[in-house]
């Protein structure tokens, strides 16, 4: 007995931002590569097709576009994060540690990335209400 069929893949090549042209809206796009493999017992032997698609994160709609596209948007996804990584002036991206988020003030007691307790009612007193 022979198993055989097929299973489809689905790359994330870039996140790119342009104007959709369904919904008007200038929103993130998906740039996604989808392959199809021809499987025999279940192990992927090669390849019957190659999509290429931008899938708008605002109205979902999904466009099919040509390889050269596809990869001319990845290559300016990685060149604008290698710019941004390089430019000097930008203040460091917080996963990148570097300065404390803004609005929080740091306490050495205290774990970074939470905020200060404000001010309490001492313990065992309750503000009485109505009076």
């Amino acid at each position: 007995m022979l198993i055989w069929g097929w299973r489809t893949r689905i790359y994330v090549l870039a996140m790119t931002t342009f104007l959709c042209g369904r919904c008007g809206n200038p929103a993130s796009h998906a740039v996604r590569k989808a392959v199809t493999k021809f499987t025999l017992f279940f192990i992927p032997l090669f390849p019957i097709s190659v999509k290429y698609t931008a899938q708008c994160t605002f109205c979902g709609i999904e466009n099919r576009i040509p390889k050269e596209d596809a990869l001319r948007l990845q290559a300016q996804e990685e060149q604008g994060q290698a710019r941004q990584q390089a430019a000097p002036g930008y203040p460091p991206h917080p996963s990148q540690g570097g300065a404390p988020q803004a609005g929080f003030p740091q306490h050495p007691s205290q774990p970074q990335g939470f905020p200060q307790p404000g001010p309490q009612a001492p313990q065992g007193q309750f503000p009485q209400q109505g009076q």
